[in-house]
């Protein structure tokens, strides 16, 4: 499970090599346990303990940061995402989140789904190279973490299926997908889904040396207003035995997360599996547990247990995403980072915070968001927390363009404090 990962690391035993690694003429960055891939000591499985962890988050989804458009060629696409990596080293980040399967299609030749839409344009084009397959070696060149990040239920951000490709598992399965609000979803009510999405994301771990398996903030959609996730039919045949429709669906979700942290370390052990759920599991005003805040929930409106997936070691890491300043009234950024910190205690699993780097400078953010301190703060904030591993930032466009400056002062802020990287 995912102690014997971090363990395992820790120990120097356990980690893979990748072509250039086998070679001992490549170190890579931190990893999610906090260590270091090492030239020949990645032949035999070593790391080192070093610094803490620093990822950027690239978004293939609607061609948000990967590629720029649809249709570039494959040498401008790869030009693309070697810029990518080279601004994450220029950048000082140690891990790049890479968005490979954003609506169950995927940046490799998965044989389980098509090849990604933002691609070509056409879910199931073939781009001409491979891009995940690229993003590992070339960042494993340049000392970084390459974390393969998939979405497990989203099958487009339409609910015309007559749009995707031929031969898309919901064209042979209609039955498999639900439409709400105006999108395509998996059932995760059904295990035939459950394992399907499972193999779909499991084959890029097989296939390929990432040093991690991400997945972000959807299971269960975020509510719509006014309507309701047509699941009765997999309910009524699977729901016996629950409370009610949230406990079963939550079931529905903690054995999509136990289920792939058991096969991922069965398959290879030094891969880790972290999540980046939605930063308020529950409010204290429904469990004594909660948080101090007042916000949408993951466990009452995603049936997403992020506490629970901590507590039962299914996962390495977790990224909760943080995406409020400090002194918001509804989620405090700092009554936030101290709840996450004791989640995580003396459970081996290792906590990073999603920082909210797209809301810098945006007029329509509140006036704290307006401030390039912000962010330093935050990172002043963690370095006060012990438990903290380390920062991932949202997203590759704005690492790029720095709003404010407030990526620039908080490397400026750390490097001034000679502490740990955060």
């Amino acid at each position: 499970m995912a102690g014997v990962a971090l363990g395992a690391w820790a120990a120097g035993s356990g980690a893979s090599a990748g072509a250039a690694d086998a070679a001992g003429s490549v170190s890579r960055g931190p990893g999610p346990g906090g260590w270091r891939y090492s030239g020949e000591g990645a032949r035999r499985g070593g790391r080192r303990a070093v610094g803490a962890f620093r990822g950027m988050w690239v978004a293939t989804v609607f061609n948000r940061d990967f590629p720029s458009r649809s249709g570039l060629t494959a040498a401008a696409q790869r030009a693309e995402l070697i810029a990518l990596l080279d601004l994450a080293v220029k950048r000082r980040m140690t891990a790049v989140l890479l968005q490979v399967r954003p609506s169950a299609d995927a940046l490799w030749p998965s044989p389980y789904e098509p090849w990604a839409q933002c691609l070509t344009g056409v879910q199931g084009g073939d781009p001409g190279w491979d891009p995940l397959g690229t993003a590992v070696a070339e960042a494993h060149a340049r000392g970084l973490e390459l974390h393969a990040w998939c979405n497990p239920y989203r099958v487009a951000t339409n609910t015309d299926r007559t749009k995707l490709a031929p031969g898309h598992p919901v064209r042979l399965h209609p039955e498999w997908a639900v439409a709400y609000g105006g999108k395509l979803y998996y059932d995760p009510g059904l295990p035939e889904v459950r394992r399907h999405v499972q193999d779909a994301m499991l084959d890029a771990v097989r296939r390929y040396d990432i040093d991690a398996l991400h997945w972000d903030d959807y299971f269960y959609p975020y509510p719509v207003a006014g309507e309701s996730f047509a699941d009765d039919v997999a309910f009524q045949k699977y729901g016996a035995g629950f409370a009610d429709r949230a406990a079963w669906r939550r079931n529905n979700i903690d054995l999509l997360v136990s289920e792939t942290s058991a096969r991922i370390k069965a398959l290879k052990p030094h891969v880790a599996f972290g999540i980046s759920p939605f930063g308020v599991w529950r409010n204290a005003s429904a469990d004594p547990l909660g948080s101090d805040t007042r916000a949408l929930a993951s466990y009452d409106d995603q049936h997403a247990d992020s506490r629970k997936w901590v507590k039962q070691h299914w996962i390495d890491y977790v990224v909760p995403q943080l995406y409020w300043h400090i002194g918001n009234s509804a989620a405090d950024y700092a009554k936030l980072v101290p709840w996450w910190e004791a989640v995580v205690k003396d459970t081996g699993v290792r906590l990073f915070l999603g920082e909210a780097l797209y809301k810098v400078g945006d007029p329509a953010q509140p006036a704290a968001w307006q401030d390039p301190q912000e962010l330093v703060r935050h990172a002043r904030l963690a370095r006060s927390r012990p438990g903290v591993g380390g920062h991932c930032y949202f997203a590759a466009k704005e690492v790029a363009t720095d709003p404010l400056g407030a990526l620039t002062a908080v490397l400026a802020d750390d490097t001034s404090r000679g502490a740990r990287r955060v």
